[in-house]
């Protein structure tokens, strides 16, 4: 099973902070260090010194590193226009020798909207600009050398595009699509993902999730075995239950709600719950959101006592 850290920089980090995560996790052999695409943070912290922006921050770490996988849970279509974003993450592609990979939803947060001026619409115009950006981007990404790409649609028109820079990665960078939304989601899945992500939600659930992914992905004649099943949770893991437990507090988390997710407990909890996760769901990839990014010695214990033992 691939293991890869998730940041959650909008908390209040900065890039000095997510350069020594990336680093330490790269040392330790993780598969990829990704972070989410928020400008304003939650809950009851000040976020200062304040929020950093992805694809700059990526475009950077590509240049500090060799190895791990660098990308996005997941941005916001809202925050972006599809050509631009295109060419960034192709460019990014490009300055880490083809490590990149994109994750994309509709946007959610309503209050960082309004916090820096961006136009937040209803969620069903939102579903619908984040699928024209999913046929623009790749479609983009997709054209030939020396052709040129059109779309017209609601929300956004290409005229002759050069299509241009390409990505190294071939056709292009790997998409990840995610959620919990019963039908536009999966059907979007089913047409550009490369990997779908369930996050911060219970088994049953992600099994029910999947299910329909896989329902949407025949429905057009693909196979579901070509999309990688992931999860995203918090980790809160310790060499015993008091210092998993101190980890918990740390951040802010309920002990008792934290025992119900796979990756809180000491490694030998931690490695018998994500067992359980991929028998039931199918998984082979979770991300560990790591919200404390000050806590290097937890990235070290994981991959050290809990990334062996999942091969």
């Amino acid at each position: 099973m691939d293991l890869r850290i998730f940041t959650e920089p909008q908390q209040g980090a900065t890039y000095d902070d997510q350069l020594a995560v990336a680093r330490t996790a790269e040392a330790a052999g993780y598969d990829a260090f990704f972070r989410s695409d928020h400008y304003l943070s939650m809950g009851e912290v000040s976020g200062e010194p304040g929020p950093t922006d992805a694809w700059l921050t990526l475009a950077a770490l590509a240049r500090e590193t060799s190895t791990i996988r660098l990308g996005t849970l997941v941005n916001s279509a809202t925050f972006r226009l599809p050509g631009p974003l295109a060419i960034s993450v192709a460019q990014v592609d490009q300055m880490s020798g083809g490590r990149v990979e994109l994750g994309l939803g509709a946007g959610w947060f309503d209050a960082e909207h309004a916090a820096y001026g961006i136009p937040f619409h209803p969620v069903r115009e939102r579903f619908d600009r984040l699928a024209e950006q999913l046929e623009i981007v790749t479609g983009l990404w997709r054209t030939l050398p020396g052709e040129r790409y059109s779309f017209s649609g609601e929300h956004y028109t290409l005229t002759d595009s050069p299509a241009l820079p390409k990505p190294v990665q071939q056709p292009h960078p790997p998409v990840i699509i995610g959620g919990n939304g019963k039908k536009r989601t999966p059907e979007l899945a089913a047409r550009y993902a490369t990997e779908f992500n369930v996050a911060f939600s219970p088994i049953d659930a992600v099994a029910a999730q999947f299910e329909r992914v896989d329902a949407a992905c025949r429905a057009i004649g693909r196979d579901p075995e070509g999309i990688v099943r992931s999860v995203a949770h918090t980790i809160a893991v310790g060499r015993d239950d008091a210092e998993a437990e101190r980890r918990a507090v740390t951040i802010g988390r309920d002990v008792a709600e934290m025992r119900q997710n796979p990756l809180f407990g000491t490694p030998a909890q931690v490695v018998d719950k994500l067992g359980e996760w991929r028998e039931k769901t199918g998984i082979t990839r979770a991300y560990l959101q790591l919200l404390d990014m000050a806590d290097l010695d937890q990235v070290e214990l994981i991959a050290a006592e809990v990334a062996p033992q999942l091969d």
